[in-house]
């Protein structure tokens, strides 16, 4: 047995590692995206402002491993920094490689089109609309499906429903493949309140539908993170067929995929990041139709779901980060922009408690190794 000592806690004995078998292949019964982390260059100068440096063996390596577990690969999204340290230049090439590792092995690679090159605070529509035309053509260029980012420039700019409707129907018609939509919500993103053209969810609602019923067979699903899930499935419901949900939900994405006799979420989650592997096995339950061995796996994941994406939410990527560091998946506990500092000593030691207890820790010993290592650093003797 692993013991340390933890603060807050005290003597602490890390469970006994869980074994998943390595799924034959994706889920039959749900498409699952897992949003991917960066890993850093940690000699390569990420300090808050300054350009991103990216560690790009050690990131597609992380892809890699997604896609060997039968998940596809979310990428260039929010997971990854985008806004918060990893620029358009970095950005553009992330694309770029994760196209063509995924075509070598045959992954399924999704990511994300925005407008973040632009620096004016103050831009036009169609400056806006050329932003995102700009990135399409990159998330094209890769082979990975588009989605269409939620845009702080455009939330900035818009004047109300008809400019949202405008911008995304232009988008939605060039896209040489049927796009996925993404609407995330203010705790994420505080810079997208209001968006959909309403600070009132029922109404924003009304116009994303609108958009998706006027453009047959152009949109293949929405992303929604708003951390609500009875308005998830009351938009799911609201869904022509053919046109997925895909929960960004990370408090409550096991209810919500497993569905009910209405329906179900797919998946877009920063959440199966860190938890890959439970991810894999429990949506491979729901395949064999084991609801019982669906709920044991993804039970205890809930609970370090909702302390990840505990608010501020958007630090969770220091979590993320962290996490990936304690599990052996990088080497150092390094962000762009300096992220690492976004998360207290004390969360971070509540969120190693956590995923041991969900079975995310595959090596306990590297895992409270690395976990003194901090500490110590931190001042704290473990």
């Amino acid at each position: 047995m692993t013991h340390l000592d933890l603060p807050g806690i005290g003597r602490y004995r890390l469970r006994d590692p869980q074994q998943f078998p390595v799924p034959p292949g994706p889920s039959s019964s749900r498409v699952a995206f897992a949003a991917a982390h960066v890993v850093a260059d940690p000699l390569g100068g990420n300090a808050p402002g300054a350009p991103a440096a990216v560690d790009w063996e050690a990131t597609m390596a992380f892809r890699h491993r997604l896609w060997s577990l039968g998940l596809g690969v979310a990428d260039a999204m929010d997971t990854a920094q985008r806004g918060m340290g990893l620029d358009w230049a970095a950005t553009r090439e992330l694309i770029a490689r994760a196209g063509a590792e995924a075509r070598a092995v045959g992954g399924r690679l999704a990511c994300g089109a925005g407008t973040d090159q632009l620096v004016s605070a103050e831009v036009s529509l169609a400056e806006v609309v050329a932003a995102y035309e700009e990135q399409l053509a990159v998330v094209e260029a890769a082979g990975a499906q588009p989605i269409l980012m939620a845009s702080r420039a455009l939330a900035a700019t818009a004047r109300g429903p008809e400019d949202y409707l405008s911008v995304y129907g232009r988008l939605v018609e060039q896209s040489e493949r049927p796009v996925i939509l993404h609407w995330l919500g203010e705790m994420f993103d505080p810079a997208l309140a209001g968006y959909w053209g309403s600070a009132d969810l029922d109404a924003a609602a009304a116009t994303v539908l609108e958009l998706i019923r006027s453009r047959p067979g152009r949109i293949d699903g929405i992303k929604v993170s708003l951390l609500d899930a009875g308005r998830e499935v009351a938009l799911r419901r609201e869904l022509p067929d053919g046109v997925r949900l895909y929960t960004g939900d990370d408090f409550n994405y096991p209810e919500l995929i497993r569905g009910d006799a209405a329906g179900h979420s797919d998946a877009l989650l920063g959440v199966f990041d860190p938890i890959a592997p439970v991810a894999a096995a429990a949506l491979q339950a729901l395949d064999a139709g084991d609801t019982d061995r669906y709920e044991a796996l993804f039970g205890p994941t809930v609970p370090l779901a909702r302390h990840l994406f505990a608010a501020p939410t958007f630090h969770y990527k220091t979590g993320i980060v962290f996490l990936a560091w304690l599990c052996g998946h990088q080497d150092h506990f390094t962000m762009v922009a300096g992220a690492q500092s976004g998360r207290s000593v004390s969360h971070l030691v509540e969120l190693f408690r956590l995923a041991d207890a969900a079975g995310v820790l595959a090596d306990p010993e590297l895992a409270a190794g690395r976990m003194r290592e901090f500490l110590a650093l931190a001042g704290v003797r473990a």
